[in-house]
């Protein structure tokens, strides 16, 4: 007879970090939920998909790109098969490098998780029943059940794993150690089949870019950036000669940006304007509309009297009667025309009441005027040009080189698309830019700080002697009901770090368009690597390093006492968590991506922003597709990504590593028919975020070695431990060389690449360079 450790607080010990109740029967309410929702989700998408197109092949139908892609069927599964047989090289040519390196990354993760599920599975697994004890069938082990490890009052039940409890035995019970070191051989293992998966993908990608860059022969891949200009080398004429000097090429366009921040406020004031007069415009003529409709099922003619000094005002000045006439003209059709206020006199105190069209009308007549003779003023050189050089290859020498032994002055690189440049911040100075960059960055750091308190919290939900030590009725219901249990206990967390993962992005979004970022593809890669930051910090170092908010303090003064406090911590707090992350995959994987495949945020919204269209643009914009950002979706399926490596040889691992492939091979299809299908994505940053993603893969490679070594260290076995520290040290160098030979080349285009014309003397280029493995001999 099992005895409830909820009753009271003796089944608690400090250092516990979640209820030592939790068994598996959380996971099969997760999976209810999550089943719930994804299967609902999708059955409605099918359903919605071949009655709403305008969403749902809202790309297919607006971009020229995506025209050569097969069509659909409007059957209700028969969309996937044509969807999975689209190939890379559709991809790539509909939807460009960006889509083509993300999707990459969930095919990387699909081989690499397979492969480790079936080792983990097969090998791992078996060794972990025999010698720490797994229990899937969510009882309660009988004694001659046990294992020896597992009786052991050093180990305390934990749902799927016992764990090691140091100090909690009266007397040292002799264990075989002797799985720590397939422990340690698996390490290596999954550390050389990621490297392996993650060199071969680099490869690849690399001989795409090289070979879809080098073929391109835009005025954009001709245009170098240079900055840090000096003042008095700011001219067109000073510019091209000092690069002609150089003997790299010939200039053929230089554009060196100025101070125009008043016009670009002319312009900005002018759309303004230019709205608002077509809202009083639509909603007149709607009204006229309606009036029209009405008398005529009415059959009762509409009368109206002409102005008996029309003839007197026709000579008035337009601006005078837009100034002076205060009355409401009434219309054809008895409407009035709509009006608006407008402030005048002293201090703009007083108002009074004009006719809208005509106030907007010459608001908007005079704006020109001003923009007119806007453009024709001369404005401040800043130290910011865009140069277009005769040929390919002359920019990539340019930006490959050192043009000016100055520091930070003349310096060279790759422009972006003149759509993709964010013109209002290229005539910020270098200091105003470097403020601003600093100051997001320190406030994200600050706002990293502040996320502790909810996260910690939330954490504190795992911890069912947390909650019993401040809310003890709430314990005592919690303990007489699993299934409610279950939900408080994982599911309500799991759920709200999901919506966190929706909301914050938003948020970091809007900071990093305030940071002066020259381009937009930066503005990407810097809301990725901000959302990384919190989701990787708050979601897995504050839940597994510190468990509960009581607790933050105390942990950060024993790891700046001892830094081997942080693995001792990380790998005991891994191994009580693993349920809450497999709940948080399953959640992600099979709850959420049907969700995002059915859009349910543009679906929400759709009533509320059709109710609120106006005009002709309103209606259009609501037709245009929602656009797909990779900074809102690479970071979550980093962590997950991840949290698989992470959990890969841990008790329940294989759990983890099944959930996980479930994850990217759902995510692979859901984003792949939004990138194709659905949604509009610029291409901005030319597959920049491979680099990013395997950064963050040799992160979490690390954190793994790291965890592994503190989970046999826990046990005892400090030989084996020290064993894995070569390994951390290997990674390390990887990094280093990752960054000296694969990450220039996913920069920048090898001369070698690059297709000068058609004359096989002239290119330079290998012919065979790109995915195809097969090779014909020139003729």
């Amino acid at each position: 007879m099992s005895i409830s450790l909820f009753s009271s607080l003796e089944g608690c010990q400090d250092d516990d970090v979640i209820s030592p109740k939790a068994n598996e029967k959380d996971i099969y309410v997760q999976l209810v939920i999550s089943m719930g929702l994804g299967v609902s989700s999708f059955i409605a998408f099918c359903i919605l998909r071949p009655r709403w197109k305008s969403l749902y092949a809202a790309r297919k139908r607006h971009s020229d790109a995506a025209m050569a892609l097969p069509d659909l069927p409007d059957t209700f599964f028969g969309w996937i098969p044509v969807l999975f047989k689209v190939t890379e090289e559709q991809v790539l040519a509909s939807a460009g490098l960006d889509a083509f390196v993300f999707l990459s990354f969930f095919k990387m993760a699909i081989k690499f998780l397979g492969v480790a599920f079936i080792l983990a599975a097969v090998i791992i697994a078996p060794i972990n029943k025999h010698f720490v004890g797994l229990d899937l069938s969510g009882g309660d082990r009988k004694d001659n059940e046990t294992t020896a490890d597992a009786s052991s009052s050093h180990y305390v039940s934990q749902g799927f794993v016992y764990i090691y409890a140091a100090g909690k035995g009266k007397h040292k019970v002799e264990e075989d150690e002797s799985y720590l070191w397939a422990y340690l051989v698996f390490t290596y293992v999954f550390t050389g089949l990621a490297i392996y998966f993650l060199i071969a993908e680099t490869r690849k990608i690399i001989k795409v870019r090289q070979d879809y860059l080098g073929s391109q022969s835009t005025i954009t891949d001709k245009t170098i950036r240079i900055s840090g200009i000096p003042e008095e080398l700011r001219s067109e004429e000073k510019i091209i000669e000092i690069l002609e000097k150089l003997k790299i090429g010939k200039v053929e366009n230089v554009t060196l940006c100025r101070n125009w921040k008043f016009l670009d406020d002319l312009m900005e004031e002018r759309a303004a304007t230019l709205r608002k007069l077509e809202e009083v415009v639509s909603v007149h003529l709607k009204r006229q509309r309606a009036q029209r409709n009405f008398e005529r099922a009415s059959e009762t003619p509409t009368e109206y009297h002409d102005d008996p000094d029309q003839d007197e005002n026709e000579d008035r000045d337009e601006g005078d009667n837009l100034l002076d006439n205060a009355s409401i003209e009434v219309s054809l059709y008895g409407q009035p025309r709509p009006t608006t206020r407008i402030r005048g006199g002293f201090w703009n105190l007083s108002t009074k009441k004009v006719d809208a069209i005509d106030y907007y009308e010459e608001y908007l007549r005079r704006l020109d005027e001003k923009i007119k003779n806007a453009r024709k003023k001369e404005y401040t050189a800043t130290p910011l040009a865009f140069v277009t050089m005769d040929s390919i290859p002359a920019a990539q020498m340019a930006v490959q080189a050192l043009i000016d032994p100055t520091p930070l002055q003349f310096h060279a690189s790759l422009a972006p698309a003149p759509s993709d440049i964010v013109w209002s911040n290229t005539y910020l100075s270098r200091s105003s830019r470097m403020l601003r960059s600093w100051s997001i960055t320190i406030f994200i750091l600050i706002l990293t700080a502040i996320w502790l308190i909810p996260v910690a919290s939330l954490a504190s939900l795992l911890n069912i002697c947390y909650i019993e030590k401040f809310a003890p009725k709430l314990a005592a219901v919690l303990s007489r009901h699993d299934i409610i249990r279950a939900l408080v206990q994982t599911g309500l967390p799991t759920l709200v770090v999901s919506l966190l993962n929706v909301a914050v992005p938003f948020l970091y979004d809007f900071l990093a368009n305030y940071q002066g970022s020259i381009s937009q593809s930066d503005v990407e890669l810097s809301v990725i690597s901000k959302n990384f930051l919190f989701t990787f910090f708050n979601f897995f170092l504050v839940f597994t390093v510190f468990g509960t908010a009581s607790k933050i303090w105390p942990v950060l003064q024993d790891s700046l006492k001892d830094s081997t406090k942080i693995a001792y911590n990380l790998a005991t707090s891994l191994q009580t968590l693993g349920l809450f992350y497999t709940n948080f995959i399953m959640l992600q994987g099979i709850g959420l991506f049907p969700m995002r495949l059915l859009e349910f945020g543009s679906v929400s919204l759709y009533p509320i922003m059709r109710w609120g269209a106006k005009t002709p643009r309103d209606f259009a914009e609501l037709d245009q597709p929602p656009v797909f950002k990779y900074g809102f979706y690479l970071p979550t399926s980093l962590l997950v990504f991840i949290l698989c490596v992470v959990y890969s040889i841990l008790p329940a691992g294989f759990l983890v590593l099944l959930f996980g492939l479930i994850y990217f091979v759902l995510g692979y299809f859901t984003y792949k028919y939004q990138l194709l299908y659905a949604m509009d994505h610029p291409q901005h940053a030319t597959g920049a975020a491979w680099t990013m993603i395997s950064y963050r893969i040799m992160l979490g490679l690390g954190i793994f070695q790291l965890a592994m070594a503190g989970v046999i260290a826990l046990k005892q076995a400090f030989t084996a431990a020290l064993l894995v520290l070569p390994l951390i040290m290997f990674t390390m160098w990887f990094s280093y060389f990752f960054a000296r030979t694969f990450e220039p080349l996913t920069k920048y285009i090898a001369l070698r690449s690059i297709r000068r014309d058609n004359n096989e003397e002239v290119n330079l280029a290998d012919e065979y360079l790109g995915t195809s493995t097969t090779r014909t001999p020139p003729s």
